[in-house]
């Protein structure tokens, strides 16, 4: 009697794409070909501008000029605009200042949603509903500019570093987001550790958070886009051309206003071109956010999807 031997079960590969349910049809060659094209199209879209950015960034005067503006080819690539903004001049002084904004205001932006949003998350919490009613009221209707402005400036935080952060450190809607998250973590975890002495602060810190790395990761990078990208509070509330961070900086040069110290004698004498300091200056403005954007990707549909629905 010949024994049958039982042939492993061969595990789906991580990579292969996810079972179609049963009532939708197999896509068509044509339809993955149109498909292809068109991401392929979008994808051209994007990248051709930040190609053209990146190269004439690194083209020298002469090629710059060769081509009569911005370059698409790459030839006698220098690093010289870079080094220049980054001698320690006016660029260099704004890139540390938005790169501390950043992470303060962020710091300090992500710790208040975090507590409101919890707070606003328990049903029994003192007044919740009526902090909800009043929050909500300030995504349809606003104080407007100059009352912004007169507020700020009786609270004596013009010319000071904390006008970057304060007006517009609280998102409603990423609060919201955080909130319906919270929701829907499961109250007997909650009711355990209040059993074994918890209090809200160590329930918020232990078990809440951790569970809630996906949606922490997504509001954490708005706030720090945000930040990074903010210029209008900037050009509001500082006087000073020493504090403005690294967009003001941006926008100067681009509309050609004013040369950054440093770098004004270095272009009138030929030595470096206007426009690669220019694409130099963008490239180091969208740097950071095109670093981290990949690494937060994972957590989008998981931390923003689940959040809005459960809110």
């Amino acid at each position: 009697m010949t024994a049958v031997i039982d042939k492993p079960v061969r595990e789906p590969r991580r990579w292969a794409a996810p079972p179609r349910p049963t009532w939708e049809e197999e896509p068509s060659k044509a339809g993955l070909a149109g498909k292809g094209l068109a991401l392929s199209l979008a994808c051209l879209a994007i990248l051709f501008p930040l190609w053209i950015v990146v190269v004439t960034s690194l083209s020298s005067r002469k090629t710059i000029d060769e081509a009569g503006g911005l370059v698409m080819v790459p030839k006698d690539i220098t690093f010289i605009a870079y080094q220049e903004l980054l001698s320690g001049g006016q660029v260099t002084r704004a890139t540390v200042i938005s790169i501390l904004v950043t992470l303060v205001g962020t710091l300090f932006s992500m710790t208040v949603s975090v507590l409101c949003a919890y707070g606003l998350s328990r049903s029994g919490s003192m007044g919740h509903r009526w902090i909800l009613m009043t929050l909500l009221a300030t995504m349809f209707f606003s104080a407007g500019l100059i009352p912004t402005y007169l507020l700020v400036q009786t609270l004596g935080l013009t010319d000071t570093y904390l006008a970057l952060i304060l007006p517009s450190a609280v998102s409603v809607f990423n609060i919201l987001v955080l909130r319906g998250f919270f929701m829907g973590i499961s109250q007997e975890l909650i009711d355990s550790a209040r059993i074994d002495g918890a209090g809200d602060f160590r329930v918020l810190w232990q078990i809440v958070m951790p569970l809630s790395r996906a949606v922490l990761a997504v509001i954490t990078l708005f706030y720090a886009v945000g930040y990074w990208s903010a210029w209008f509070n900037a050009s509001l509330y500082l006087n000073d051309q020493d504090m403005m961070p690294l967009q003001n900086v941006m926008i100067q040069l681009v509309q050609k206003q004013e040369a950054p110290v440093g770098l004004g004698q270095a272009i009138k004498t030929g030595q470096l071109s206007g426009l690669a300091v220019q694409m130099a200056v963008m490239v180091m403005a969208l740097l950071p956010v095109a670093v981290l954007s990949p690494f937060v990707q994972k957590h989008f549909k998981k931390g923003m999807l689940t959040g809005a629905v459960k809110g």
